[in-house]
């Protein structure tokens, strides 16, 4: 199936659906104002092996492709919608490149509105260290066991809606109003991509932005957890990717949990 392009934008919002393309390709494609809720995981440019993606760009080139990821999704969002980024401290041959903060500086200059970071404790412990530096001073390195999730708002920090739509209970809202979350990750050979995260995490970010009914998208879906957590919970998904390979595990994920999936949809060039 491919999508129907009308001047340029996707007619109607596919909702519910997995939609194979282009991630600044497809975002500049929807219907603006037409998404209540962004998660997503970006590739993060260490070089991991994802199936048809350049995982190793020059760092600048990187950040130009994000920025411009960020603008396309902006676009597609609601008044008060929100978008969750989900991103580590890129570390590479002992450097670290704090890219989490250059996106909330990308962000922060689209004018769009700052809710706060979450600090992703991953429980796991450390398999390495410094050793160039073993117990000296002279150059000892910080080994990164967490990663963040920043967290902003389109227009206005407030988004409308039934009060019957609302699902957060009192335990599960005071668990997510804390900055710190700790909770282990998602096994990449059980799920079979590269940089799965688990799906307590969506889960935690759905009921606490989004209303029942709401539609939530992820532009780098990988293996469509997002979209799973999404329709479990009793909103509508849109999840976006390049690579057919992973459109296909995120369509055999709906089958085994909902015993139906979602058509892939693809893009037409």
């Amino acid at each position: 199936m491919y999508l129907a392009n009308v001047e340029g934008k996707i007619a109607p919002l596919p909702l519910d659906s997995i939609i194979c393309g282009d991630a600044l390709d497809t975002l500049r494609a929807l219907p603006g104002n037409s998404v209540h809720l962004m998660i997503t995981s970006p590739p993060y440019n260490l070089d991991k092996p994802y199936a048809d993606h350049d995982d190793d760009l020059d760092y600048e080139e990187y950040l130009d492709w994000m920025e411009r990821v960020w603008r396309a999704a902006e676009r597609v969002l609601v008044d008060g919608g929100r978008i969750c980024i989900n991103i580590g401290e890129n570390k590479r041959q002992n450097i670290t490149q704090p890219t989490y903060s250059a996106f909330i500086q990308q962000l922060v200059e689209m004018k769009m509105l700052y809710r706060g970071t979450v600090i992703w404790n991953k429980n796991s412990a450390a398999k390495h260290c410094a050793w160039g530096s073993w117990k000296s001073c002279s150059n000892p390195h910080i080994v990164p066991r967490h990663e963040y999730i920043i967290i902003f708002s389109k227009g206005q920090f407030r988004l409308d809606g039934p009060k019957a739509g609302i699902d957060i209970t009192a335990k599960e809202f005071m668990d997510t109003t804390r900055s710190v979350w700790q909770f282990g990750t998602a096994s990449k050979k059980r799920i079979g991509h590269p940089a799965p995260f688990p799906e307590k995490l969506p889960e935690r970010l759905i009921k606490y932005y989004s209303y029942r009914g709401n539609v939530v998208l992820d532009m780098f879906a990988g293996s469509g957890t997002v979209g799973v957590v999404a329709k479990r919970l009793g909103r509508h998904f849109i999840l976006i990717d390049n690579s057919e390979k992973y459109c296909r595990l995120a369509q055999t994920r709906f089958e085994r949990e909902f015993k139906d999936a979602p058509e892939i949809v693809t893009t037409s060039k």
